[in-house]
C-alpha cells in the first residue's frame, strides 16, 4: 500500500532537499525527510488540544506521521515548508478584493505581497475597476483600466521571493461583460507579459446563452452600470477560443455555475479563484489543500489489483481531520483572512495518481470504462469526505457561518467545513509521492524530470517496466525508444493491450479529457484543476468544442493547452525527452 519513507525516489529526495527541508544559515539541510514529516505531524496534531485538553496528541501525531511517511496523503506545499517553523503559514490559496479606487488597489498590492512572502498564491477579480479611458471625477482625467493595474501587481510579485524559494503566483479574472474584455483576452499573446499571472475570463450563463442563440452581448461599465459597447456574442467567444488555441490563455471560469454551488451566498458572491483556478473563494478567504495518493489504494486478490475501499475510507477520514487542524494552527497573513477562513473553515481534499490507479486496475484512461470507474470512485470519495466532516462537527461544532449557509437553509448535514473537496494540481507533491499528477493522464511513459537542477533525472513508469519484464518484451533498446518518443503507441514490439493501458496525455481525445473532468466535478464541492491537452495540429474548432462541452457538462472552468503553442512550456515531449519543471 503506502511506501516506507526510505523508498523515496531520487527526485523526491532532491525536491525535499531543495525546497522543503529546514536549512542552516549556509543553506545546508539540518533535518532529514523523516524529521520534516515528524515536525509537520507534531505541529498539526497539537490542534486537537484546542477541543479536548485530554486529547492523546502523541497517538494523533503518530497517525499523522504514518499518513505522511506512507505517502498516501500529502498537504499543499506551504504546509510542508512551514508547519512547525517560525513562519507557520500553511495555506496555498487566497483571494483578495479589488474595488474601484486607488486606495483599494494599492492596499491589495500590499496584502498580496504579504501573502506571497508567506508562501501563498493569490487570486483577484479586476472586474470592479472602471475601464480604460473612463472618467476619473476627482482629477478630471481618464482611467488607465484594469490591465494597467494587473501589470503593477505582476511587478510587485516579481520583486518578492516566497520564503526564498520561488515567486508567487496570481490569477486575474475579468468578467465577460467588462468593456476592456477584448484587451484582456489578448494581453498574454506575446510571451514574457504578465509572467506571474494566469488569466481567466469570468463567463456568465447570459453570455453562453447569447453565444448559443447567436445574439448581441452588452458590455457594461462597472462604475455606472451603463452599456458602453455592443458586441456579437459568437465573435467575442471566437476571440477567446482563438487566443486559448494560440497560447493556452485565457482560461474560462463559469461564474454562475460556481456561484450555484457557493455554500455561503449570504456572506458574499464568488468572483475569483486561486492561481490554478480550482478553488473559488470569497474575497479575504483562504483554503488549505491536500491530496490522497490513489496509486496506493489497491490490494492484490488472486494476482489481480482491485480497489482497496477500506484503506481509502480510512485515509479520507484522517486527511479531513489533518486539514481541519491546519485551520487552527495556521498563522494568517491578515486578520480579515483569519476571520473569514475560520468562519467558513473550507478545506480542499483532492486526489493524485488517478492515472496510476487506472493502469493497475487494467482500465484505459481513454475509455468509457474509465469514466464509469471515475464516477464510482468520486461518489465514494465525496461521500466519505462529507461523513468525515460531519463526524468532526459532532465533536467540535459546525463551521461558525453554518446557520447562514445553504446547508442550514435546506436542513442539510451539519458539516464542520463549508467545503470538503477540491481537485488541485499536484505537480510538486506528486513528485514526492512518486505518482501521476492530479487526475491527469500520464504525460509520458518515460522521460527526464528537470527538478530544480540542470540535467534532470531519467524516469520510466515503474508499472510499465514491471509489465515489460513480466511479459518478456523488456530490453534496454526498448527503454531508449520509449524515452525518445514519450508515448508507446507507435513503438513495435509492445503488445496492443499494453499500448491501450499506457495512454499519455497526447493520446487522449480532448472530449475524453473534458468528460473525466466533468465526471469528477459532479462530486467535488469546489473546482477541478485539469488541462485539456491538444496536439499541435489541432484546429481552432476543437478548442471551441471543448469549451462548449465543458459548459454543458457542468464544469466550473476549463483550461486548454495545444502542444508547442508556446516557445517555453512546463511540460513538453521533445524528440529526446519529456521535461518537467516544478510548478
Amino acid at each position: 500500500m503506502g511506501k516506507n519513507i526510505f523508498s523515496l525516489s531520487p527526485n523526491a529526495l532532491l525536491v525535499l532537499e531543495k525546497r522543503y527541508l529546514k536549512k542552516d544559515a549556509s543553506g545546508r539541510p539540518v533535518e532529514s525527510p523523516e524529521d520534516m514529516f515528524r515536525r509537520i505531524a507534531k505541529n498539526i496534531a497539537s490542534a486537537d488540544l484546542l477541543y479536548n485538553k485530554r486529547a492523546d496528541i502523541v497517538s494523533q501525531e503518530e497517525q499523522f506521521y504514518d499518513l505522511l511517511t506512507s505517502l498516501q496523503f500529502l498537504p499543499n506545499s506551504p504546509t510542508l515548508m512551514n508547519a512547525g517553523r517560525d513562519l507557520q503559514q500553511l495555506f496555498g490559496c487566497f483571494v483578495l478584493p479589488i474595488e474601484d479606487s486607488i486606495d483599494s488597489i494599492f492596499d491589495t498590492v500590499k496584502q498580496a505581497a504579504l501573502i506571497h512572502k508567506s508562501g501563498g498564491g493569490t487570486g483577484f477579480s479586476f472586474s470592479r475597476i472602471r475601464p480604460k479611458n473612463d472618467m476619473v471625477s476627482t482629477s478630471g482625467g481618464c482611467a488607465s483600466g484594469p490591465i494597467s493595474f494587473m501589470k503593477v501587481f505582476n511587478e510587485a510579485t516579481e520583486a518578492i521571493n516566497q520564503g526564498g524559494f520561488r515567486r508567487g503566483a496570481n490569477m486575474a479574472v475579468l468578467r465577460i461583460d467588462h468593456p476592456d474584455i477584448l484587451d484582456f483576452i489578448k494581453i498574454k499573446q506575446n510571451e514574457g507579459v504578465l509572467t506571474n499571472f494566469n488569466i481567466s475570463v469570468g463567463v456568465t450563463d447570459a453570455f453562453m446563452q447569447a453565444v448559443e442563440k447567436n445574439q448581441d452581448f452588452l458590455l457594461i461599465t462597472p462604475r455606472t452600470s451603463v452599456v458602453v459597447k455592443i458586441l456579437h456574442a459568437r465573435e467575442l467567444f471566437e476571440q477567446i477560443v482563438r487566443s486559448a488555441w494560440e497560447n493556452g490563455e485565457p482560461g474560462i471560469l463559469f461564474l454562475d455555475t460556481i456561484n450555484a454551488a457557493n455554500p455561503t451566498p449570504l456572506i458574499g458572491e464568488i468572483e475569483g479563484t486561486n492561481p490554478c483556478g480550482e478553488q473559488p473563494l470569497l474575497p479575504f478567504e483562504a483554503c488549505v489543500l491536500g491530496s490522497i495518493n490513489l496509486s496506493g489504494m489497491v490490494k492484490l486478490k488472486n494476482g489481480i489489483y482491485e480497489t482497496d475501499w477500506d484503506c481509502l475510507e480510512g485515509i479520507i477520514y484522517r486527511a479531513v481531520h489533518f486539514l481541519d487542524n491546519i485551520i487552527d494552527v495556521n498563522k494568517y497573513p491578515l486578520p480579515q483572512i483569519e476571520h473569514l477562513t475560520k468562519s467558513n473553515r473550507k478545506v480542499g481534499l483532492g486526489i493524485m495518481g488517478l492515472a496510476d490507479l487506472l493502469i493497475k486496475l487494467g482500465i484505459s484512461y481513454n475509455s468509457e470504462e474509465a469514466i464509469g470507474y471515475t464516477d464510482k470512485l468520486m461518489r465514494f470519495f465525496s461521500q466519505k469526505a462529507n461523513e468525515a466532516s460531519v463526524k468532526l462537527a459532532a465533536e467540535r461544532g459546525t463551521f461558525p457561518n453554518y446557520q447562514r449557509s445553504i446547508y442550514a437553509q435546506k436542513n442539510g448535514p451539519g458539516f464542520r467545513n463549508a467545503t470538503r473537496t477540491t481537485i488541485a494540481r499536484t505537480g510538486t507533491i506528486s513528485i514526492i509521492a512518486d505518482c501521476s499528477s492530479g487526475i491527469e493522464p500520464l504525460f509520458a511513459v518515460a522521460y527526464t524530470r528537470h527538478v530544480l537542477v540542470e540535467g534532470g533525472l531519467p524516469e520510466i513508469h515503474p508499472f510499465f517496466e514491471e509489465i515489460a519484464k513480466k511479459r518478456g518484451f523488456y530490453s534496454e533498446k526498448l527503454l531508449e525508444e520509449v524515452s525518445k518518443e514519450g508515448s508507446v503507441q507507435n513503438i513495435k514490439g509492445i503488445p496492443e493491450d499494453v499500448k491501450t493501458l499506457f495512454i499519455t496525455a497526447r493520446d487522449v481525445s480532448p472530449e475524453q479529457h473534458v468528460k473525466i473532468q466533468a465526471t469528477c466535478q459532479k462530486y467535488i464541492d469546489s473546482g477541478v484543476s485539469k488541462t485539456i491537452n491538444f496536439p499541435k495540429e489541432s484546429p481552432v474548432d476543437d478548442v471551441k468544442k471543448a469549451f462548449l462541452l465543458a459548459y454543458k457538462s457542468g464544469c466550473k472552468g476549463i483550461t486548454v493547452y495545444r502542444d508547442k503553442s508556446r516557445v517555453s512550456q512546463v511540460l513538453s515531449v521533445e524528440c529526446t525527452c519529456t521535461k518537467q519543471l516544478i510548478s
